[in-house]
């Protein structure tokens, strides 16, 4: 009787059963809300979407999604911690390890970033993205041979693993192994003739291997390629200073400017040439704007200014203020 009246009164015959339909209907809502929010580019509101369904139905997808929103909008804290989550949860999910150890290595977290590869190579030791994490890794902890080792496991299981032997060529050029750099080098170029990091390097072994013509031209082939690499114009400036073609300097960084007035390094880099054509004024100026657009360059202007020629010390920030020690709002300028 107690059934039948349920049935025709309309009342749930289990309100416990009803409560975990109500429940799983609205997870699911948040949950796919969330997703056509983060395809919309609404990483605020995918957030909460993903958190009230989280708060619902522990669900390791959704947890996935929400640490890609975090990842996307820089919310590295809660981005690493969930992924910890997920991982304690099924600890043998290789992608969610590497995601982690890529998380670890934009928070600068190295020893953290090894961990995760190593454990990732542990479930899967053919996995060559493992063994290129645990290699860049040791490149931030400046670990030049442990780096090279996972790298080379890397290409090894994966020949034509370009970021791979662009950051072993990089770490053989620290340890001036050049020719074995440019084998590198060689092999990325014959995938894709105009890639353009290791063109970059290629001219930066030039230069250390004296011939700065090659250098010059990889440079310039650059900018003509793409003139919004900013890299290529540092590369060719300084070049030209170290070269006293002081003009030629000048006259790019002008260039590089015109193209993006912030920035900040082109600004640097041509009041260092000003400063050394004899223009003070205009490295003043130029040395200013480049620590408005990015004051932590600080430490840097200080050292490659303070020991210029002459010993007078301007104060580049205006003269209300104190001079009397270096801060991060002065410069001294010789």
């Amino acid at each position: 009787m107690g059934f039948f009246k349920s049935f025709f009164s309309g009342k749930p015959a289990n309100p416990e059963e009803e409560k975990q339909k109500n429940n799983q209907k609205n997870f699911e809502i948040f949950k796919y809300d969330g997703m056509r929010a983060q395809r919309m580019g609404r990483a605020d509101y995918a957030i909460k979407c993903f958190t009230e369904a989280l708060a619902l139905q522990e669900d390791f997808e959704t947890m996935g999604y929400l640490a890609q929103v975090y990842i996307q909008s820089n919310e590295l804290d809660e981005a690493h911690q969930l992924l910890e989550r997920m991982i304690r949860i099924e600890p043998e999910h290789t992608s969610t390890l590497l995601t982690l150890a890529n998380v670890c290595y934009m928070q600068e977290d190295y020893a953290a970033m090894a961990e995760a590869a190593q454990k990732a190579i542990a479930i899967e030791e053919g996995n060559a993205m493992a063994h290129y994490l645990l290699g860049k890794a040791g490149n931030g902890q400046n670990d030049g041979i442990m780096c090279i080792a996972h790298l080379t496991k890397a290409i090894v299981l994966k020949d034509d693993f370009t970021e791979a032997r662009l950051l072993r060529a990089e770490a053989l050029t620290k340890m001036h192994q050049y020719k074995e750099a440019m084998e590198d080098i060689d092999a990325i170029l014959a995938q894709d003739p105009d890639d353009e990091s290791a063109i970059l390097l290629r001219g930066k072994i030039k230069e250390a291997t004296g011939a700065e013509g090659e250098a010059e031209a990889d440079y310039l082939h650059i900018t003509e390629l793409n003139p919004f690499n900013e890299q290529a114009f540092l590369y060719l400036g300084q070049l030209y200073i170290s070269q006293k073609k002081l003009t030629e300097a000048i006259e790019l960084f002008d260039e590089a400017i015109e193209l993006n007035p912030n920035f900040a390094q082109a600004y640097h880099e041509r009041g260092r040439a000003k400063l050394l054509n004899g223009d003070k004024e205009g490295s003043v100026a130029d040395m200013k704007r480049g620590l408005e657009l990015n004051p932590k360059d600080i430490q840097e202007f200080n050292g490659q200014y303070a020991n210029q020629p002459g010993n007078n010390t301007t104060n580049i920030l205006g003269p209300d203020r104190k001079s009397t020690r270096l801060n991060s709002s002065h410069l001294a300028i010789s």
